[in-house]
């Protein structure tokens, strides 16, 4: 693919997962905030999230060879689509049904987004392995600039869905995104140029699995960086902030939506920031491949820090306080931004790890090692936060980035790098 090309195509991916990233981080908040407002328990709020996590493993784990036996659009275009129809879906809830059947449906359509999201984001990934160049650290350029962008649209999504919440309702909101969502997946399938691989028929599915020790550390590292991440984030913080912010009036919880909403976007975007500037930061162009390997342990190691100092401010605090409020949200934006730099670091390392023959395949294995991490975050989020509160769940935030740490010490140059 000549270089235009490849640009166009890229531009297109990119844009393709923007949309579908909106409207994933809209989604996520308006059935927390929804479905916390209907009386759901933190371990309830939590379950409703379990299928999107597993049905996320199961996608990454299949999608990479979907995507090599049918070829990268085909996934990109099914992502899109299946999101189209599970906002729809999500729109017939009837809040007149019984909790057990509504945590039942929910986990349903947010398992079919689990699979719409993880289809689209294996495909763009595995596109920019395909068409960045080669040369002055090409790769993590375009990758980080894929996966920060990708992540401050998301954080916008998080203040969308909190917004659409208070003010059209959760009905209308879901109606509003699947309108959206539909116009830019025919667009995406109109202007998308040529070029990126089409698939081949004799791609097995045993080659999914990675013999690669490195990829296979990598995707372990990833584990439990992001349950670190989500042990937090899915639901324990923002009903620990809706505590402390709502009064139980409708403006007060309509202030409350919006802060909290206002808090995770920022937290969201912020990351996305790092992320993009993390070649930068990191000098990413003058340094081989050995000393970024080295780089990810290192970082992991900071990132430790922060939420253990939390855990114990969380530990000596008599409950909800100001002076708690503040450190948290400090904290845990100092979390994003270190955080981000891992992230960065693993982003751009299972692709320079993969050959050009097994990208989809090796992007597949670690995505779902992703979708993983995310399914124990989630799962420890609502548990740890009902048994233990605040220091349990950050207490549980900071043993996992130690494993992370533990894991990607095991990483090793590639032969290829070490001789050139």
């Amino acid at each position: 693919m000549s270089r235009p090309e490849g640009l166009s195509a890229y531009v297109a991916v990119t844009a393709a997962y923007w949309a579908f990233m909106l409207t994933d981080g809209a989604l996520r908040m308006l059935v927390l905030l929804h479905f916390h407002i209907l009386g759901f328990s933190p371990l309830q709020l939590a379950y409703l999230f379990v299928l999107y996590e597993i049905a996320g493993m199961v996608t990454n784990l299949s999608a990479g060879w979907i995507a090599a036996r049918f070829g990268l659009t085909s996934t990109l275009y099914a992502g899109l689509g299946l999101q189209v129809v599970a906002l729809l879906a999500l729109a017939q809830l009837d809040p007149g049904w019984a909790i057990g059947l509504s945590v039942a449906y929910v986990m349903a359509v947010q398992g079919a987004s689990g699979v719409a999201k993880d289809l689209a984001k294996m495909s763009s990934k595995s596109a920019v392995k395909l068409l960045a160049p080669t040369e002055n650290g090409g790769l993590f350029r375009w990758v980080a600039l894929l996966t920060g962008s990708k992540n401050a649209v998301k954080g916008l999504g998080f203040l969308l869905g909190a917004a659409l919440l208070a003010t059209l309702g959760f009905v209308w909101a879901v109606l509003a995104m699947a309108a959206v969502l539909a116009v830019i997946l025919v667009a995406v399938l109109v202007a998308m140029p040529p070029g990126l691989p089409k698939g081949r028929k004799g791609a097995k599915f045993s080659e999914v699995f990675s013999k690669s020790a490195n990829v296979n550390w990598l995707s372990a590292a990833r584990v439990f960086l992001f349950g670190a991440r989500d042990v937090w984030f899915v639901v324990g913080i923002p009903i620990y902030f809706y505590a402390v912010l709502s009064d139980g009036t409708t403006e007060g919880n309509r202030a409350a939506f919006f802060l909290i909403g206002t808090f995770m976007a920022g937290w969201i975007i912020l990351y996305g920031a790092v992320q993009a500037a993390a070649p930068r930061l990191l000098g990413a162009a003058r340094r081989p491949e050995a000393e970024l390997i080295g780089a990810a342990r290192r970082w992991a190691l900071i990132l430790l820090a922060v939420p253990a100092l939390l855990a114990l401010a969380a530990a000596f605090a008599p409950g909800p306080a100001p002076w708690l409020t503040a450190c948290l949200v400090a904290g845990l934006l100092a979390f994003g931004a270190v955080f981000a730099i891992n992230s960065s670091l693993h982003s751009y390392l299972i692709l320079a790890f993969t050959r050009a023959e097994r990208v989809t395949m090796d992007v597949g294995f670690y995505y779902m090692a992703n979708a993983g991490g995310r399914l124990m975050g989630t799962l420890l989020s609502g548990l740890t936060y009902q048994a233990g509160g605040l220091s349990l769940m950050l207490g549980t935030a900071a043993a996992m980035v130690a494993a992370s740490a533990l894991a990607a010490g095991r990483l090793r140059p590639e032969p290829a790098a070490e001789s050139g």
